[in-house]
């Protein structure tokens, strides 16, 4: 009787514990493959990406820069909006970089919260997508 009652709960044991184990698995696998499927690809990324090209204009401190970037949007058709908005595009650079001293723009934190800024900027004028990265492909700073 003792040897037919530790049998059957021990395979209830194992059994649990396999159940236990394959959905562990099943769970492991679908959340990886959405977390990898999320990140959009280069290739993508260059899809839904507009090139700005160099622009030149005076710094609030009598300075110029010539600069340009490359605006990576969340989809085609918000690409295709933002080349449309071009000039919309290039005024709000122009201004924003009007505003700016040249000691504001050295250096990596400089960049970087010139990119944030414009990145809003951008966004508020975007009506079928948003902005999700401004990068800096060029600077000269005189």
């Amino acid at each position: 009787m003792k040897n037919k009652l530790l049998t059957i709960m021990l395979i209830l044991l194992v059994s649990i514990t396999l159940v236990g184990v394959i959905a562990v698995v099943v769970i492991m696998k679908f959340t990886g493959d959405e977390a990898a499927s999320n990140e959009p690809t280069i290739d993508e990324i260059i899809e839904a990406s507009v090139e700005i090209p160099e622009i030149t204009t005076n710094l609030a401190n009598g300075d110029f820069i010539k600069i340009s970037f490359t605006i990576q949007t969340d989809s085609k058709k918000a690409k295709e909006e933002l080349e449309k908005r071009n000039f919309q595009v290039k005024n709000i650079i122009i201004t924003e970089l009007s505003e700016l001293k040249s000691e504001e723009l050295e250096g990596k934190a400089g960049k970087e919260k010139l990119q944030e800024k414009l990145k809003t900027r951008f966004n508020s004028i975007m009506q079928k997508g948003t902005i999700e990265k401004v990068y800096i492909t060029s600077s000269i700073l005189q």
